[in-house]
C-alpha cells in the first residue's frame, strides 16, 4: 500500500518541483539603456537653436500642416497609405510579431490527436514447412490442405492524445519570448523610422517640384522681357538710332535664357515622376494633376522643435536600438539556460481494440506519463561560445544606441544651425532683389530716354534676374532644411491606433 501510494505521488512531486524551479529565469536582466551625453540630453534647449524663429514647445507630428498647402497634405497622405518601402516595413512588423507569438505558444503543451485503422494479412508459414515435405504431385494438379490453409487478416483500431511539455525551469523560453517581444517593438520602430523618411522625402520632393516651376516661369518672363527689347532695338536701328551690335547682343541674352528651359523643365518631369512613385503610382500619374504653377509653401512664423529629452523620446531610431539592445540583452539568458537541464513531459492517452465497435469500453483505455530530464555535460564549449557570441551582440547593441543617441544630437543640432543661418540668408537675398528690381527700373528708363547704353541695360537686367533666381532658390532650399528640421526630431510617424 506504501509503495502504491509512493508510485502515485511521484508524477504530482515532480510537477512541483518543475513549477517552483520554472519561477527561476538565468541570464542578465534588462536594467534599461545607458545614460548617453546626459548633459546634453537633459539640457532645456539644443545647443545650435537660433536666435530667432524657433520656441521650446513641443513640435506636433503632423509638422506639415503647418504649411498650409492642401496639395501637400494629400500627398503625404497618398504615400503614407500606398507606398510600396513603407507597406514593406509593414510586412515585417506583422512577421516579428507572428514569430512573438510562436515563441510564446512554446511556453505551453504540445497536443496532437491520432487516430488509425489497420488491417493487415500475414503469410501462414506453416505451408512453407509442409511444402517440403509433401509428396510428389498425383497428377491432379492438387496440393496437401496444409499447403492451401492460411490465416485470416488483422483488425486493430486505436484513437487516443498525445501531448509533451518542456518546463521552463530555467527560464530560456521566456527569455526567448522576451527577446522575441523586444524585437516586434524594434521593427514596430523601424516602421515609424521609415515613415519619418517617406513625409520628409515627400515633402522635399514637392518643394522641388514648386522651386522648379517657378525657376522655369521667371526664366520665361525674363525672355519674354528680352524679347520685348529685342523688338525695341530691332525698331530703333531700323531707325538708325542702333547699332547692329545691340541687335546681336539682345539676341545673344535672349537664346541664354530661352536655353535654361530644358533642363528645368526635365527637372519638373524628373519631380513628377517622384512623387507618383512616392505614392504608389506609375511615372506620369500626377503629371495633370500638378503641372499647374503654384507659389511655394508658406513657413510658420515659429517653428517648434521641443528639447533634447524630447528629441530621444520620440525619434523612431533611437527607440529601435534601446528595443534591440534589449533584445540581444535577453538572448544572453537563452543561451545560458542550455547549461542547465531540460525537463519534458510526456503523457499518452489511448483506445486500442480489434473491434470498432468495442473501441471506446473501459477494458480498451491505456495511458502513458513519463518525465524525461537531460542535460547535456559536455558539449566541448558549444553553449559557451554562443553565451560569449550574445554577450557580444549585446556590446554592438550598447554601442550602436549610444551612436543613434550621439548622431541624432548631431542631426537636430546641426538642422537647427543650418535652419537658422539659411532664414538669414534669405533676408539678405531678398533686400538684394530689391534693389537690383529698383536698379534694372531705373535703368530701363534711362535707356529709353536715350541716356544710358544698352550694355548697361542689359548688365542691369542679368543681375536682376539672377537675384530673382536667387530668391527663390534661398526660398526653396529654407523650405527643404525646414523639412530636414522636422526629420532630425524624429516626426511624421503615426502609432497603428491613427492609421
Amino acid at each position: 500500500m506504501m509503495m502504491a501510494l509512493r508510485s502515485s505521488l511521484f508524477p504530482v512531486t515532480v510537477l512541483a518541483a518543475a513549477c517552483a524551479l520554472a519561477a527561476c529565469t538565468v541570464g542578465p536582466d534588462y536594467r534599461g539603456a545607458p545614460a548617453v551625453a546626459p548633459e546634453a540630453a537633459s539640457a532645456a534647449s539644443f545647443v545650435r537653436t537660433p536666435a530667432a524663429g524657433i520656441a521650446a514647445t513641443r513640435a506636433p507630428g503632423q509638422w506639415w500642416l503647418a504649411l498650409n498647402d492642401p496639395q501637400l497634405n494629400a500627398l503625404i497622405a497618398a504615400a503614407l497609405a500606398h507606398n510600396p518601402d513603407l507597406r514593406a516595413a509593414q510586412a515585417r512588423l506583422r512577421e516579428a510579431r507572428a514569430q512573438l507569438q510562436q515563441q510564446r505558444a512554446d511556453q505551453a503543451p504540445k497536443v496532437s490527436a491520432s487516430a488509425a485503422a489497420v488491417r493487415m494479412r500475414s503469410p501462414d508459414l506453416s505451408s512453407f514447412a509442409s511444402q517440403g515435405q509433401s509428396g510428389p504431385d498425383d497428377g491432379s494438379g492438387s496440393q496437401s490442405s496444409s499447403a492451401s490453409s492460411g490465416r485470416g487478416p488483422l483488425q486493430l483500431y486505436t484513437a487516443g492524445f498525445d501531448a509533451s511539455w518542456e518546463i521552463d525551469l530555467f527560464g530560456g523560453t521566456r527569455r526567448a519570448v522576451e527577446a522575441a517581444n523586444a524585437e516586434a517593438d524594434a521593427v514596430d520602430a523601424d516602421l515609424a523610422d521609415a515613415q519619418v523618411s517617406l513625409t520628409a522625402e515627400v515633402a522635399q520632393a514637392y518643394i522641388d517640384l514648386r522651386d522648379q516651376q517657378q525657376r522655369l516661369a521667371l526664366a520665361q518672363r525674363s525672355a519674354e522681357l528680352q524679347q520685348q527689347m529685342l523688338a525695341l532695338t530691332q525698331q530703333r536701328r531700323a531707325g538708325g538710332t542702333a547699332a547692329e551690335v545691340d541687335v546681336e547682343r539682345l539676341t545673344t541674352q535672349v537664346e541664354n535664357t530661352r536655353s535654361t528651359f530644358s533642363p528645368l523643365e526635365a527637372q519638373v518631369a524628373g519631380s513628377l515622376d517622384q512623387l507618383a512613385v512616392l505614392t504608389g503610382k506609375p511615372p506620369g500619374a500626377l503629371d495633370a494633376e500638378l503641372s499647374a504653377l503654384q507659389p511655394l509653401p508658406l513657413l510658420p512664423a515659429s517653428v517648434a522643435v521641443g528639447d533634447p529629452a524630447t528629441l530621444l523620446a520620440q525619434r523612431p531610431d533611437i527607440r529601435a536600438a534601446e528595443r534591440r539592445l534589449a533584445s540581444s540583452n535577453a538572448q544572453i539568458g537563452e543561451h545560458v539556460a542550455d547549461f542547465l537541464p531540460k525537463l519534458t513531459l510526456y503523457g499518452d492517452l489511448g483506445f486500442t481494440a480489434a473491434d470498432p465497435g468495442h473501441l471506446l469500453r473501459k477494458n480498451n483505455f491505456s495511458w502513458l506519463g513519463v518525465p524525461y530530464l537531460q542535460w547535456n555535460v559536455l558539449d566541448f564549449g558549444r553553449t559557451l561560445g554562443a553565451v560569449r557570441g550574445a554577450e557580444a551582440s549585446r556590446d554592438e547593441a550598447d554601442a550602436r544606441y549610444t551612436k543613434a543617441v550621439l548622431a541624432a544630437l548631431q542631426d537636430a543640432n546641426g538642422s537647427l544651425s543650418r535652419y537658422g543661418h539659411q532664414r538669414e540668408h534669405l533676408v539678405t537675398l531678398q533686400r538684394v532683389q530689391a534693389s537690383a528690381e529698383r536698379s534694372a527700373t531705373l535703368m530701363r528708363q534711362r535707356y529709353r530716354a536715350g541716356a544710358s547704353s544698352l550694355v548697361d541695360l542689359l548688365d542691369t537686367q542679368r543681375v536682376e534676374f539672377s537675384a530673382q533666381q536667387d530668391v527663390v532658390a534661398g526660398q526653396a532650399e529654407l523650405l527643404k532644411d525646414f523639412v530636414s528640421l522636422q526629420k532630425s526630431l524624429g516626426l511624421g510617424w503615426r502609432s497603428p491606433s491613427e492609421s
